[in-house]
């Protein structure tokens, strides 16, 4: 695939996600938070799981990098979610 592709698609599906979160109804943000904290923790997970794989230096990092990020995402979404109950 060219970068032109890559890019268009990550456009795409950035306009598509931000306009189906925005007519979610305010009562099920909730849920789908809760949602999104679960597959961020299986993301978390396969992050743990592919540092035995890694070999380089630079592939060690940008999975310590990835699984940080998605740890403070998880987190700020369990209190955001505390915050919204």
């Amino acid at each position: 695939m060219s970068t032109i592709t890559e890019i268009a698609i990550l456009v795409l599906a950035a306009f598509v996600g931000f306009e189906v979160i925005s007519k979610v109804p305010n009562t099920l943000h909730t849920p789908l938070m809760s949602g999104t904290n679960a597959i961020h923790g299986i993301v978390v997970l396969g992050g743990l799981l592919l540092m035995h794989e890694a070999h380089g230096v630079l592939e060690h990092f940008l999975l310590v990098i990835a699984i940080a990020f998605g740890t403070i995402n998880i987190v700020g979404g369990f209190l955001v979610t505390d915050r919204m109950l």
